[in-house]
């Protein structure tokens, strides 16, 4: 059983993602979002540790949130295209892999508050 965790926005107070995976480990964080052929509304992965992140041998966009240690967004990059590479920003703890157009359709942006909490069982 996975664990599945919750994104919001919490400066908007507005839900960005609720089916959130996380990758963890090493393993988890080289596969990441390679073996999709894409994300679906609401899905979403958490990926920790990590600065930055790439988008080679992808076969979708996505948009990227780059979060510090107390949860601020402090990069996002909309429509990040497969065969891409976003370099790392000092401070990232961690990054936020979204569905294309998440970022737009949700307000997320620098500066705003991200929480992610536990959802429940997968």
């Amino acid at each position: 059983m996975m664990r599945r965790l919750i994104a919001r926005n919490a400066s908007l107070n507005k839900v960005i993602a609720d089916r959130v995976g996380v990758a963890a480990t090493r393993a988890a964080r080289a596969v990441g979002l390679l073996s999709r052929t894409g994300l679906e509304p609401g899905e979403a992965l958490w990926i920790v540790p990590s600065r930055g992140v790439h988008t080679c041998g992808m076969k979708f966009a996505i948009d990227v949130i780059a979060l510090d240690e107390a949860g601020t967004v402090i990069d996002c990059v909309a429509n990040l295209k497969p065969w891409r590479l976003r370099l790392p920003r000092r401070g990232t703890a961690g990054v936020l892999e979204l569905p294309e157009g998440q970022l737009e359709a949700t307000g997320t942006q620098i500066g705003h508050r991200i929480e992610l909490a536990t959802g429940g069982a997968l």
